[in-house]
């Protein structure tokens, strides 16, 4: 009798999970996700102000919600380098000195990225952590709308390289690629504000983007 349930209850276990197949070397797998992008912004450093800028002038850039593209090629079993496509867009606001004032609008980064990923096989569950570089590239940035009255004329935001770290785990759906994925990525990353009037250089300070990167959707890996 007890061997009888035993082999009942395993197979009621091995039919509750999808037969799946696990990575292999050579594999490229695919994904669409939707992706939150919560940004940081705050000032870490003032080096020119002629405008005179509240002493506790602090600022932060707002959320953003993005489709993104991720294509992953494994080289073993459980080693994969993967690479995200998106571009997110992002105000930058006082939130302290002058609250609520529209410093930078309209600012569209590609955060350029690669990670490398080891992932541990639990069957149908497949965990992962990775790291790699990052080069966020600014494509346009207009200057705020609380700067226009002060006759500012351009805002840039440099490009600057970074690192990602990563966390994640694939779900197998099926025995023929289709899966879910969810992925965090915190990124650390810098950026050097500039604001112009005309040719002459208003302000510029550094801030701490530091991004947390929060994807979920399906993949399909061949």
């Amino acid at each position: 009798m007890k061997n009888k349930f035993a082999l009942s209850f395993a197979t009621l276990a091995i039919a509750a999970f999808p037969a799946t197949a696990s990575a292999e070397a050579g594999d490229l797998q695919v994904k669409l996700l939707g992706t939150l992008v919560s940004p940081d912004g705050e000032i870490t450093r003032v080096d020119t102000d002629i405008v005179g800028l509240p002493a506790d002038t602090q600022t932060k850039a707002n959320d953003n919600f993005v489709p993104t593209l991720a294509i992953e090629y494994y080289f073993s079993d459980n080693f994969s380098v993967e690479t995200i496509c998106c571009m997110t867009q992002h105000d930058v606001d006082a939130v302290s000195g002058l609250p609520g004032a529209e410093l930078v609008s309209n600012a569209k980064v590609i955060p350029a990225t690669f990670t490398a990923k080891y992932h541990f096989d639990l069957g149908a569950v497949r965990p992962y952590v990775g790291a790699g570089p990052t080069y966020f590239l600014w494509v346009g940035e207009d200057p705020g709308a609380a700067t226009l009255p002060l006759g500012v004329t351009d805002t840039d935001l440099s490009d600057e390289f970074g690192v990602a770290l990563q966390a994640g785990f694939d779900v197998d759906l099926n025995d023929k690629g289709l899966g879910l994925t969810f992925d965090a990525k915190r990124y650390f990353v810098d950026t050097t504000a500039q604001w112009y009037v005309g040719d002459t250089l208003a302000i510029q300070t550094k801030h701490k983007l530091d991004p947390w990167v929060l994807s979920a959707g399906v993949s399909y890996r061949f």
